[in-house]
């Protein structure tokens, strides 16, 4: 097996990790000082969130320099010192590389807005206006309003699938695809181990540049904006280009990409990606409202189950799963699924159990391991341009929710739940910075942090060491089987893991209802007594209680 397969892999979103020079930025230097901590956790490997030269419109997502960190993280030769360190204590580093779209204050793209005849004209898409002026096309950018953003020098617009600030690569023109591998084999040089490519699948766009069809009460059109033309090509170059030669990991977000797609952008004979992230399990709460406003419906924990199958069974002996609930974009699961005040352990630690005991590489996103919550701000206490450009569209401009209502939402899911400070104590500031924070750090932080859990009988953290442990020691999890029992029930997921002549049950309460096991539908249930992680103390044979999570031996 590769190393990534028996790995789990921790996710660091840098400015908020933990701050060494009290300027309330989390920098590399403090990533260093934490490699204890990490190392203690038992992860095989860190991926940090971008940490190159950028204007930071979108967190770092928007890099004006791909050769450069950002002096707010430090300098290039801390992150070569990250790196030095984090080996010694066999410890993988994985940086994150924005492929697809650049910051509009990138050389790049500073020079391609000129003119249409310098050597960086074709390095972005442009298109000319319509007859009467307006953008080539009506599709809609990502985060609201059209994709497209007119250039008065060129007399033309660029293409834009994210904000304005981040125009879009041109990866039909092979030399776009040379700087950016050349980026990549610049970083492996310094020691890099891997990638998490960033919405690697947009990277090929529809060359048709057609209007996409109207929707109802809408001027710009959202489009999939995924699996263009070219996009197995571009991948599979990178890989033969940087991947395979230099033995790098990667993982790939797939915004918008079925299963099948999937599987062909991991299927190992195919020689694209090692894994993908996808998208589909995460909208099991996700609703829109009947004038397309943004909303939340309680999780459809049957869905969640039919989707997690699926991924398990499609890719089978034929690629490998990348398994996660948290990261950067997503929200802390105890308060989007689980029950963060009542039973914030349980749930955290219930849907550990979940995907740590599935077959695939998992990845923690930092204070998931401690069971960190979502902040209940006010508007004006937002970040992410992405909820703001939704905050402007939804509520001050068409008018389709109130703050309140749009907060209702927001609170649950909102891509900010997860980038507050990392509660390291109960100390100022949650002991992540001496000075005063990029961001408010969320008020439960003397209630919730690193110090307290690891103390508290109810630890997150100690069991997501024993996770990993049971991830490492027992091959089972990494080859044994998969199937789901009692795939009808909306409340319990139970599946089974086997290899040989081992059997696992991974039997999961989702709910905070408490469940009489004469409930589920299975007599093969009853097979397995036999404890090997447990998130209660003592079993109860006649039924489940909330978010009560085992994994169980014949």
């Amino acid at each position: 097996m590769k190393w990534w397969q028996k790995a789990v892999i921790y996710e660091i979103y840098p400015k908020s990790f933990y701050d060494s020079n009290g300027d309330g930025i989390g920098d590399i230097p403090g990533i260093i000082k934490k490699l204890p901590y990490i190392k203690d956790l038992g992860v095989d490997a860190i991926w940090l969130t971008p940490i190159y030269l950028s204007p930071q419109v979108d967190n770092g997502y928007d890099v004006a320099d791909y050769r450069k960190v950002d002096p707010m993280f430090g300098a290039t030769d801390d992150l070569k010192e990250l790196i030095k360190e984090a080996h010694k204590q066999n410890i993988k580093v994985i940086l994150d590389m924005v492929a697809n779209h650049t910051s509009d204050q990138c050389v790049w793209f500073r020079e391609s807005k000129k003119s249409k005849d310098n050597y960086f004209s074709d390095f972005y898409i442009w298109k000319d206006p319509k007859p009467d002026g307006s953008a080539p096309n009506n599709w809609a950018a990502s985060f609201g309003g059209s994709a497209w953003t007119y250039v008065p020098e060129r007399n033309q617009y660029y293409l834009h699938y994210y904000a304005s600030q981040q125009p879009d690569l041109n990866w039909e023109n092979p030399l776009v695809r040379q700087y950016i591998f050349d980026a990549m084999r610049y970083w492996k040089a310094q020691g890099v181990d891997g990638w998490r490519l960033d919405v690697i699948t947009q990277i090929s766009k529809d060359l048709t540049f057609k209007d996409a069809p109207k929707v109802p009460g809408k001027k710009y059109v959202p489009l999939k904006n995924t699996s263009g033309p070219h996009m197995h090509k571009f991948i599979h170059e990178l890989n033969r280009e940087v991947l395979s030669p230099f033995d790098m990991m990667s993982v790939g977000e797939a915004p918008n990409s079925s299963i099948d797609e999937i599987l062909k952008l991991t299927a190992s004979e195919r020689e694209e990606l090692d894994m993908a992230f996808s998208f589909e399990h995460m909208r099991i709460d996700k609703a829109t409202g009947p004038n397309g406003e943004l909303a939340v419906k309680k999780p459809d924990f049957k869905q969640l189950k039919d989707v997690l199958s699926k991924m398990q069974t499609k890719l089978a002996n034929k690629a490998w799963n990348a398994l996660y609930f948290e990261n950067h974009d997503r929200s802390r699961i105890p308060s989007r699924w689980g029950d963060d005040k009542e039973y914030r352990y349980e749930s955290a630690t219930a849907f550990a159990t979940i995907l740590h005991g599935l077959c695939g590489t998992p990845f923690v996103f930092q204070g998931e391991e401690i069971g960190m919550t979502n902040p209940q701000y006010d508007m004006n206490q937002y970040e992410d341009i992405e909820l703001k450009n939704s905050y402007q569209e939804q509520v001050e401009e068409k008018k389709l929710l109130t703050t309140k209502e749009f907060l209702d939402v927001e609170h649950k899911i909102a891509r900010d739940n997860s980038r507050t400070p990392m509660q390291w104590n109960s100390s100022k500031n949650a002991g992540f910075s001496q000075g005063t924070p990029w961001y408010q750090v969320n008020p439960n932080y003397d209630e919730i942090n690193v110090e307290k859990d690891r103390q508290s009988k109810k630890s997150v953290f100690k069991y997501y060491q024993d996770l990993i442990k049971l991830r490492h020691n027992e091959d089972i999890l990494t080859e044994g089987t998969y199937k789901e029992l009692i795939p009808e029930d909306e409340n319990v997921f139970a599946y089974k893991r086997d290899l040989n002549d081992k059997h696992w049950l991974v039997l999961v309460n989702m709910t905070s209802k408490t469940i009489p096991m004469a409930d589920l539908k299975s007599d093969e249930i009853k097979n397995y007594s036999k404890i090997i992680i447990h998130n209660y103390e003592g079993q109860e044979e006649k039924q489940l209680r909330p978010y009560e999570a085992v994994i169980l031996a014949k």
